[in-house]
């Protein structure tokens, strides 16, 4: 284990997204201490925290780990086929994205949001506001190719439908 800090400026006008990683990150690691101050600047306040916490080399950064006690979730067991069939479309665009952007994958996106955005069936960016940790920024900048998976996806489920339709009614005649 090794001593590490991270910085965050979280605005005080617009916190939501910035709390939501920092929320985030302190659930994976060990924390030691956590050093805050405010930063009175009119519309510009901030909050500055820096957090001194433990790295562990050996556990993966997505993995359970014992200070958030949260389990990996299989979405393959807790989504119908349809859904995990959408869900693993936004998955494989994730992936593709963040190695665009060198970002860690869920910066774009969670697992949760992800599995929430294909039971919902989200179509529309107004609906993806409404997932939680889901902020303006991120909705504007890949609300776009969501909404095109999602509607793809749409799109070929009502032609699947429209198949079956058609072989039942031709079995029938038949």
């Amino acid at each position: 284990m090794s001593l590490q800090y991270k910085f965050f400026i979280i605005p005080a006008a617009t916190a939501e997204e910035s709390e939501s990683e920092l929320n985030r990150f302190l659930r994976s690691v060990r924390v030691i201490t956590i050093h805050r101050e405010f930063i009175s600047n009119g519309q510009n306040s901030s909050w500055a925290m820096a957090v001194e916490y433990l790295k562990d080399s050996s556990k993966e950064s997505g993995a359970e780990t014992a200070a958030s006690g949260k389990k990996k979730v299989d979405y393959k067991e807790i989504l119908s086929p349809e859904d995990f069939a959408v869900y693993s479309k936004l998955r494989e665009w994730r992936k593709l994205a963040a190695a665009q952007e060198n970002i860690p994958m869920y910066v774009i996106l969670t697992n949760e949001q992800m599995a929430k955005i294909s039971e919902k069936r989200i179509t529309a960016k107004a609906a993806l506001s409404e997932i939680e940790g889901l902020g303006d920024a991120r909705v504007k900048k890949y609300g776009d190719a969501v909404i095109k998976i999602m509607s793809e996806a749409s799109e070929n489920k009502g032609s699947e439908n429209e198949t079956e339709r058609q072989s039942v009614s031709s079995d029938s005649n038949a």
